[in-house]
């Protein structure tokens, strides 16, 4: 009897692993494809998905804008269409990448950042949703310089198939300071 039960499940483990991986990026997809089974959140990013030529300004640390560095940012469902991830190469060296997941019980994306110029014991994360105007908005508690109170507010906006745009600012608790302290524009 044992024997007949091996036979029975190595077919059905086959068709699950090659089931999981139906969305995953491959050589006809090489972005992946958005699973119809994901919340339908998921294609929040879909105008996103593909490599796109950006330039990137961040500011110093005395307020002062840095030289405008070229980038290549990607971005591909992973996960089996089920998640977002993205890749960034800048001209200068530096890499980066976020896991995008969204969450449909706090109907909110949990996004992970990574980078090659700081290894942290723990990821930073955003978490946010697409407003009425189509832009993605994601927040994380941050201090400022001087300490006080706020956040850490990144967002996507002039969305298109052409390309799309970003912002990261820092923003008080009462957002009577805004301050923008990172800029990227992308096209295709």
């Amino acid at each position: 009897m044992k024997p007949i039960f091996t036979l029975i499940l190595i077919p059905l483990c086959t068709i699950t692993l090659a089931q999981q991986k139906q969305y995953e990026p491959n050589q006809e997809y090489p972005y992946g494809r958005l699973n119809p089974d994901a919340p339908e959140e998921t294609a929040d990013f879909n105008l996103l998905i593909g490599t796109c030529d950006c330039k990137s300004v961040s500011r110093n640390s005395d307020g002062t804008w840095q030289d405008t560095v070229k980038m290549e940012w990607q971005f591909k469902y992973i996960m089996n269409g089920t998640a977002v991830q993205d890749e960034v190469w800048r001209e200068n060296g530096m890499m980066a990448g976020s896991i995008r997941q969204y969450n449909a019980d706090s109907a909110k994306w949990y996004v992970s950042y990574y980078s090659s110029t700081v290894v942290p014991a723990s990821l930073p994360a955003w978490s946010g949703a697409k407003n009425q105007d189509g832009n993605i908005v994601l927040y994380r508690d941050q201090k400022a310089p001087n300490g006080a109170n706020g956040f850490s507010r990144l967002t996507f906006f002039d969305i298109s198939p052409d390309g799309f745009n970003w912002k990261g600012e820092w923003i008080a608790e009462d957002e009577s300071v805004i301050y923008p302290f990172w800029k990227i524009f992308c096209i295709k």
